[in-house]
């Protein structure tokens, strides 16, 4: 014969599925806001060092002389990169983890985002959800921590989201990591199209000099621009690298700077092959070395999604004990999203 619990035990049941369904779910989306300065979001001070992957999520939708080559996303018809054959999926993209032999990861985090106005408007529903498969892997769904939205007057309907990953990529290590569903219009418009997303993951390894790793993120304008400052001794010599995220930069519109400063004195300012001194925002992914971190597919020109790492080198003064990086846009409506910085320390 069936007998049903009584009162006290139905209440203690009841009680426990909550306190269950309350510890299984994730965490609830930051609230979406209009603009959201720069803060930071990780720092350590450890023997190692910062690697970062990225991919855009759309580009043109056929290929000419043009486009991408030179081109900006601004008026080009726009369709999704798709590279996992799978049906499910409308975009997905590749991008390499490079960890050193020997490292351990401290922290990940993936940041996407997009402009959802373009030929079509996307609903904003499927802002903070991704899917990403790990090396060898197969997809996960991945939801938000931190959602930002930002409706502007240009005709663009932009936001990032992002969500941590320390335990997928310390247990993962190096290697192509796959993300899918990028949610972001296709299509043609004056504003143009745009979306992409980076993975930025801090190691330790006793191997490598001691090292200040700081990210910041939020979301804002580049009008009157973003600044990121740290306290962080620096030995004389010191050397390191910084890395930058954003939104909309168009490739060939010029006013644009990214520089450093040190103990409230001028420093330089960010330049490379790939990005010209007044054109930091030009479409790219890129990195220093000759043998940068691999992509699928690997476009040089990533129409209106940038994730830049830069030499600190001669832009960075012998000793000192503040950072200030600044992102500047003067004429190109464009958004930052996330700066990250591994430099030297005093030991």
């Amino acid at each position: 014969m069936r007998t049903s619990p009584g009162p006290p035990l139905r209440r203690a049941l009841a009680l426990a599925l909550t306190l269950l369904a309350v510890a299984a779910a994730p965490p609830a989306p930051a609230a979406e806001a209009g603009r959201v300065p720069f803060a930071e979001r990780y720092r350590a001070l450890q023997h190692g060092g910062l690697v970062r992957a990225a991919n855009t999520s759309i580009t043109c939708r056929t290929a000419s002389a043009t486009c991408p080559g030179e081109a900006s996303n601004d008026g080009t018809d726009m369709f999704y990169v798709d590279v996992d054959r799978d049906p499910n999926t409308y975009n997905s993209s590749r991008a390499e983890v490079r960890l050193p032999a020997g490292a351990r990861v401290t922290y990940a985090r993936l940041y996407w985002g997009g402009n959802l106005r373009v030929g079509e408007q996307k609903p904003p529903k499927d802002d903070g959800r991704v899917l990403i498969a790990e090396p060898g892997g197969d997809y996960k769904e991945l939801l938000a921590d931190t959602l930002i939205g930002h409706r502007v007057a240009q005709g663009a309907d932009a936001y990032q989201a992002s969500a941590d990953v320390t335990e997928l990529v310390r247990a993962s290590g190096s290697g192509l990591y796959t993300v899918a569903q990028v949610n972001a219009a296709m299509g043609r418009s004056a504003a143009g199209a745009w979306g992409g997303w980076t993975l930025v993951a801090a190691y330790e390894n006793p191997a490598e000099p001691l090292r200040h790793l700081v990210l910041w993120d939020g979301f804002d304008t580049l009008d009157p621009g973003v600044t990121a400052r740290i306290r962080a001794p620096l030995p004389k010599g010191a050397g390191g690298r910084v890395g930058l995220v954003a939104y909309d930069g168009d490739r060939g519109r010029t006013g644009e700077s990214f520089t450093l400063s040190t103990d409230s004195r001028s420093g330089g300012t960010f330049t490379d092959a790939a990005n010209p001194r007044t054109d930091v925002l030009n479409s790219t992914i890129s990195e220093p070395g000759t043998a940068p971190a691999l992509r699928m597919p690997s476009p040089s020109n990533t129409l209106g999604y940038d994730s830049d790492v830069f030499d600190l080198g001669k832009a960075l003064r012998s000793g000192g004990d503040q950072l200030a990086f600044r992102l500047v846009s003067q004429r190109d409506a464009a958004w930052a999203g996330a700066l990250f910085v591994a430099v030297d320390a005093r030991k």
